[in-house]
């Protein structure tokens, strides 16, 4: 259905599904590398968000490696993408999210760092100014 149904309401709710699936079977990670770099959009955007209900269980060198090969991409549904699955697991990690910002900050979009960047604003109250943060 990402395929033949192809826009953003049928793969954002297909995506967790995804999600669900790979977390029982692992090996399917590769499926998830495999469909980050496909031509199709709605693949990379599934992959780009299968994990986003996996909180602490993120495997944050995957999510990483699929966001990666998708910078420089001026879609918007896939700079979307990124800001959102950066933005939710901030909610668990805001550490590493802004080490991901700071890492990237030549390769994101605008939108992407925007979306990502959502609720690391009460992360960063507090911190010292001279701080990477």
């Amino acid at each position: 259905m990402i395929i033949k149904k192809s826009w953003w309401e049928t793969v954002d709710s297909l995506d967790s599904v995804a999600g669900t699936i790979v977390l029982k079977y692992p090996y399917l990670k590769e499926e998830m590398r495999q469909w980050s770099i496909s031509e199709n959009i709605w693949l990379r955007r599934a992959s780009i968000d299968f994990q986003q209900k996996y909180k602490e269980k993120t495997d944050i060198a995957l999510l990483e490696e699929i966001i990666c090969n998708n910078l420089g991409t001026n879609e918007f549904f896939i700079n979307k993408a990124i800001g959102w699955s950066l933005r939710n697991y901030s909610k668990v990690n805001p550490e590493w999210v802004q080490g991901f910002l700071e890492r990237h900050k030549d390769s994101l979009s605008t939108l992407s760092v925007k979306e990502a960047s959502k609720y690391l604003q009460d992360f960063l109250i507090g911190k010292p100014e001279n701080s990477d943060f």
